[in-house]
């Protein structure tokens, strides 16, 4: 019998996939009905110290191969969020599923403060989002831009968390030199599990006026485009990091690019902007599709595939995966 229960972090997740951060914001119903059609984990929207608007429109837009977004981290605020992730996590536990809090912040300290203040609600994990600006760098890099940042930042939150024994997952940026050692650097300094990756920084221009078509000028790239990128930052954290979870997002719209990433190395699969193209019924298709998958490869646990791209070829392969024939 195939089964798609994984486990993740002391947790039995109904499936391996997880709601991306940001796709349904806290919206408690929509986080529910993420869990119902098909999530075996859900993150609700990164939320910091204080309220944010975000960017006026136009803040998303689809292209010809993804998204590409600058929303901007708007959220009502750490203090606020405390209250929709006690009712979410409420109405998610009799399903089974756990909640992920994300958190972001300019400073290092700050993030420390935000992880006290969510940790309140009780979240199963917080997530750690580090590819947002440095205000205390001299130029505002990312604390994801190096090992250094990104495992300050860590160290502060796991200090918030312990007390109240809640998981911390570090979600990466793919556009470093070495997400490997990052990835590293954050473990060391006490990540329990790690999400690879945030979206791709990117910029799309309007041909007839010559201007940038997003109000912030740049946002994030996310969708399809993204999916190889996502797929190597994956198997680079997977080598750096061979014992420790990951959340592998970027790209995933069919059951067929879960089942990449999971070969990649990835623990569980996080989906996003697939939302846009499916709809709201994109992760139950999803999951039937890896069903599907498995049944036809007579594979009856996800642990035979999880890891498959790091094992020794025994043969080679062709760019769609076929086996090469031996010439005679």
């Amino acid at each position: 019998m195939t089964t798609l229960h994984t486990q993740f972090l002391g947790h039995t997740l109904p499936t391996p996939l997880v709601l991306a951060s940001g796709i349904w914001g806290t919206t408690v119903s929509l986080l529910v009905r993420a869990a119902r059609d098909g999530c075996g984990a859900v993150t609700a929207k990164s939320c910091g110290p204080v309220p944010r608007a975000g960017h006026v429109n136009p803040s998303c837009v689809a292209w010809e191969h993804g998204l590409i977004n600058a929303i901007g981290l708007a959220n009502p605020g750490a203090e606020e969020e405390v209250g929709l992730l006690r009712q979410a996590k409420a109405e998610l536990a009799p399903l089974g599923v756990p909640l992920i809090a994300s958190i972001f912040a300019s400073t290092a300290a700050e993030f420390g403060d935000v992880a006290r203040i969510v940790a309140q609600a009780r979240p199963d994990f917080i997530e750690v989002n580090i590819s947002c600006p440095n205000v205390s760098s001299e130029f505002g890099e990312p604390f994801a831009g190096n090992a250094q940042s990104a495992a300050e930042v860590t160290g502060f939150v796991v200090a918030a968390a312990r007390p109240h024994a809640i998981p911390v997952i570090v979600k990466l940026a793919p556009n470093v030199p070495s997400i490997g050692r990052i990835a590293r650097a954050v473990v060391e300094a006490g990540a329990d599990a790690l999400c690879a990756v945030n979206t791709m920084p990117g910029l799309l221009i309007d041909p007839e006026s010559g201007q940038t078509i997003l109000a912030n000028r740049s946002g994030g790239v996310s969708g399809p485009a993204i999916k190889p990128i996502a797929l190597k930052a994956v198997y680079d954290a997977r080598r750096a990091c061979p014992d420790i979870p990951i959340i592998g997002t970027g790209g995933v719209s069919t059951g067929q690019d879960a089942i990449e990433m999971l070969m990649a190395g990835a623990t569980v699969v996080g989906v996003g902007s697939a939302v846009y193209y499916r709809g709201g019924e994109t992760f139950a298709l999803i999951r039937d599709e890896m069903s599907a998958w498995l049944i036809a490869h007579s594979i009856t646990s996800l642990d035979e595939i999880r890891g498959l791209a790091h094992r020794e070829t025994i043969y080679p392969v062709t760019p769609t995966g076929a086996p090469i024939p031996h010439a005679h």
